[in-house]
């Protein structure tokens, strides 16, 4: 009886992928997850599924801040709020700081503010005026003029009821009056100068009673100096006037001098507890600044209202060194950050606030715009990976970007969403959107987005001067829709060949599309850069079932898969046929 040989039948194994992960740049990534992305959105997770189509507004804008409506800077230097014209115009072109405080909008590095529900209410922090000349008179704090009827290091002799005696014998010089019916001199605790102004009006609309201003250029002696406006006046028809506490011997008339209410030249700013805060590193007339300061309690003009109270302005100096990176609201704290340090002020409602220090990755150089509350989580780009901060020390969430550098962040966040645009070392940009429930990236496009605004539940960016609606609103007129959006998503290398000989015979890949969409895919072969047709369909019709669509790679070391297409297709799994040999087949 003749001997045939024996036929064997194939062994086969099918695994399936049905959750999808995301962007994962690692040169060996898990199953599901992808080694690219372009266009993806988690919405439909484990589906995998392409983004909504964005809007253009086709207005041209320079800054962004998000309050009840949108805020930004157009191209010509105009403030707009809820995409109207503000009184605030010509404003110097580049990069700003738009901060809310209340119902006003405060714009820096200009120190401009703006009322939004009042839009005649706006104007500058600062103020400045400078007289030619200038009337000094002491008087008591109901304007009354008085005069220092004795000026002497001894008590006067015989003095009659309430004549005033300047004491000279301290250090500091001392107002006292007669009082008869105590047989004493009664020490006045505030004496005040009146100085009056040759102008009508001028002063009470640069000023406010209680700024703490900067007097110089006076010829008398005390006037000088930080100062507090105790009280001023003048109009149409009376001469401006200011008070000021001090000693003046005589009434006197001489050269003018100037008054300054200041605001420092803060490189971050962010409104917390109804203050503003504010750093600044440089150098003040040669002397070395690495601050941080607040304005007055609910009152943006002033920083530098130093009166002894808890409501008053409010500065100190940290010795950490480096410029500073970034500001933020963080937990009711203000939180600044340097490259390497995390500095948060404890605020006191005794006015005696302290700063504490963290030594920790900070906000990468260059990243401020990437500080971001999500979910009560503050996230930013530090020199070396993306941060989550809840409060102790900052944890890494960005290793699934693989070992490329990035830098020049800015993000926004909306629906539990961190959306994230950063460069390269090349310069190229990508926007990378973290799904914080998820914990998954994925990679968008290479959109350059300089700045984010939430309002609402829409997310606002400007790219390239353009400003966009990251999730496809149309908020004016004109706006237009982006239209069918074009996706990829690229696997990690699979290698044909795995232990016990098993190798993939096909891919079956199920998905569903929606009417218009297309889908592709494509096969490159040990990483030879050339990605080889593998077919692709389309949906002329809205359809209810899915399709199964076939793959059948030919041998090879090892292979990747991209998926492509446009419009709305959803993919509910991939599944992986491998075909099982022996050990010596």
């Amino acid at each position: 009886m003749p001997l045939y040989p024996r036929l064997r039948p194939t062994l086969t194994q099918q695994d399936v992928i049905d959750c999808f992960g995301g962007y994962d740049h690692r040169l060996r990534i898990p199953d599901g997850c992808w080694y690219d992305t372009k266009n993806l959105s988690s919405d439909h997770a484990p589906m995998l599924a392409s983004r909504p189509p964005r809007g253009d507004t086709h207005i041209r804008a320079a800054a962004l801040a998000e309050k009840d409506a949108l805020a930004y800077v157009s191209e010509d230097g105009t403030l707009y709020y809820n995409f109207l014209p503000t009184p605030l115009t010509g404003l110097a072109s580049g990069d700003k700081q738009i901060v809310g405080m209340g119902a006003y909008l405060v714009l820096f590095p200009d120190k401009l503010y703006l009322n939004t529900e009042d839009q005649t209410d706006h104007g500058s922090l600062e103020a400045h005026y400078h007289a030619s000349s200038a009337h000094y008179e002491m008087v008591r704090g109901d304007g009354a003029a008085i005069g220092a009827d004795y000026i002497q290091p001894l008590p006067p002799a015989e003095p009659a009821n309430g004549e005033y005696w300047i004491d000279t014998s301290g250090e500091r010089h001392a107002l006292r009056q007669w009082s008869a019916a105590q047989n004493d001199w009664v020490g006045i605790e505030t004496a005040y100068v009146k100085i009056t102004f040759p102008t009508l009006g001028t002063v009470p609309a640069l000023f406010r009673e209680g700024d703490g201003v900067t007097i110089s250029g006076s010829e008398t002696e005390g006037v000088n100096g930080e100062r507090i406006l105790c009280a001023l006046g003048g109009g149409e028809e009376e001469a401006d006037w200011i008070m000021v506490t001090g000693l003046l011997e005589q009434a006197v008339t001489d050269g003018g001098l100037t008054i300054e209410r200041r605001v420092p030249p803060l490189d971050y700013v962010c409104e917390c507890q109804n203050r503003l805060w504010g750093c600044w590193y440089g150098e003040d007339g040669g002397r070395a600044v690495n601050e941080i300061f607040c304005c007055a309690l609910g009152d943006f003009r002033n920083w530098r209202q130093y009166r002894g109270l808890s409501t008053d302005s409010w500065s100190g100096s940290v010795g950490s060194d480096g410029p500073w990176t970034g500001a933020v609201n963080y937990l009711g704290c203000p939180t600044f950050f340097k490259a390497d340090r995390i500095h948060r002020v404890s605020v006191s409602a005794e006015g005696a606030h302290a700063i504490g220090e963290t030594v920790c990755r900070g906000v990468q150089k260059g990243s401020a715009r990437s500080l971001c509350v999500v979910n009560e989580t503050l996230y930013y780009k530090s020199p070396g990976d993306v941060c989550a901060y809840q409060g102790g020390f900052p944890r890494g969430i960005s290793a699934a970007l693989g070992e490329t550098r990035f830098h020049g962040a800015a993000a926004g966040a909306v629906n539990g969403k961190y959306y994230l645009s950063m460069l390269d070392e090349a310069g190229t940009p990508s926007l990378f959107v973290y799904d914080i429930a998820r914990e998954l990236w994925l990679r968008e496009d290479a959109l350059h987005a300089a700045a984010f605004a939430r309002v609402d539940d829409e997310l606002y960016a400007i790219a390239n001067g353009e400003l966009l609606t990251l999730l496809g609103s149309l908020p004016v007129p004109g706006a237009t829709g982006e239209g069918s959006v074009d996706w990829e998503a690229v696997t990690g290398v699979e290698y044909y060949t795995v232990p016990e000989n098993k190798r993939v015979s096909r891919y079956q890949i199920r998905l569903r599309m929606a009417p218009g969409a297309q889908f592709s895919v494509f096969v490159q072969y040990d990483s030879n850069g050339v990605w080889r047709s593998a077919g692709s369909i389309s949906a002329v019709r809205a359809e209810t079932g899915s399709h199964l669509f076939p793959v059948r790679p030919r041998r090879c070391d090892h292979l990747q898969l991209k998926l492509a297409g446009s419009g709305d297709v959803r993919v509910f799994s991939v599944a992986r046929i491998l075909e099982v040999g022996s050990d010596y087949r």
